[in-house]
Parts: structure tokens; sequence; C-alpha cells
């Protein structure tokens, strides 16, 4: 007797039934083997500590939810620290950015929504490490944009000309939580969708 049969698992309360059975319809003369009957106790065994495991992942899933959900509406109103290369102008922006290594310059290049680069910074030398570019919501020229989002990218290159990855986080107050297919989300100054995994700071 084994645990599947034409392909099909069997639970633990039908692989019970199946050995009791076969339990009482065995030839008292010629008993099962003994070496069989302890394979089909350890195959029940095996069931059995699968199925329990199985129940114990599931309630740690949604206890892990269950905290990961209280946490979220917690936050409603903090400021957050995200990885990402998009930032919310409302008069002004904070732009972080992290250089592994120190860089002869670095460019901050802002975008709109449609693509067009509104803004380029040349911040010269850096050190490597966590920096922070406060933008004004300016464009090249001097005119103050309208409040909304707009990407940032970050282009940096070290002594030899040679470029070197920067990433990029901005900084946005959390105004509301929302939950999809088990799946916590953050809302970020009414506008963009983030998981808890993006958060990269709290202040």
């Amino acid at each position: 007797m084994d645990i599947s049969t034409t392909g099909k698992i069997l639970g633990k309360d039908e692989f019970l039934k199946l050995f009791t059975t076969q339990l009482r319809f065995q030839n008292p003369l010629n008993p099962m083997d003994s070496t069989e009957f302890t394979a089909q106790l350890a195959q029940f065994s095996s069931l059995e500590q699968l199925t329990n495991i199985n129940e114990q992942m599931n309630d740690l899933v949604l206890f892990q939810n269950s905290l990961q959900n209280t946490l979220a509406t917690t936050l409603i109103g903090r400021k957050v620290k995200v990885a990402g290369e998009e930032v919310y102008l409302k008069d002004k922006a904070e732009i972080n950015y992290t250089l592994p290594q120190d860089v002869s310059k670095i460019k901050i290049s802002i975008s709109d929504s449609s693509g067009k680069v509104v803004r380029e910074v040349n911040l010269g030398p850096e050190t490597g490490g966590n920096k922070t570019y406060v933008w004004d919501g300016k464009d090249s020229h001097g005119a103050t944009l309208p409040e909304g989002n707009y990407s940032i990218t970050a282009g940096a290159y070290d002594a030899g000309g040679n470029p070197v990855e920067a990433t990029t986080a901005v900084w946005g107050t959390v105004t509301g939580v929302t939950f999809e297919n088990n799946i916590t989300y953050f809302i970020i100054d009414g506008t963009t969708k983030i998981q808890l995994s993006d958060v990269k700071e709290i202040s």
C-alpha cells in the first residue's frame, strides 16, 4: 500500500481507513509481513508530520500577516524613506542617493510624467555613502513646476570616467494602507503604492 494511488495523494484519514481495512481482512494464517507493516507505519507517521507542519506554517503566515497589517496602520501620517526612482514634488522634494565609493562627479536628472528632462543638477565630486539633495521644485529655467510625481536618475563617474552605480531613494508620507491578494501596500503621498519591504527608513 502506498500513500499515492493513480497519481492522487491520500489524506491521513483515507490512509488510516485503508490501513485498518487491510489489517482486518488479512489472512490470520499468513499475516502481513513485518517489514511491510513497519514501512506502512512509517508512511503514516511521515504523512501525519507533514500535515501538522503544513497546518503550523499556515498559522504562522496568518500571524505574520496580522502583525504586518497592524504595523502598516500605525505608520499612517509618518514619513518613510523608499528605494526607487520616483519622487513626489510639493513645493520641494528630498532626493536621497547612495554611492558605493568616491566619485569625481555626479549628476541628478529629473523628468516629468512624459519623460521630458526638466532639471539636471551637477553636484561635482562626492565621497561614498548616503547623500541628500533637496530639489527646490524648479526647472532648468528657474520656473516653478506643478505638484506631482517626477522620475529621478543619478549618474556618477569615478576619476577615470568609468560609471559608478548610484542608487536613489526618496522620502514620502504614508497617507493610506490597502490590502490586495494578502499583500499589504502603503499609499505614499496619496499617489504611489509600495510594499512594506520597499521601506528603508521610518521617520
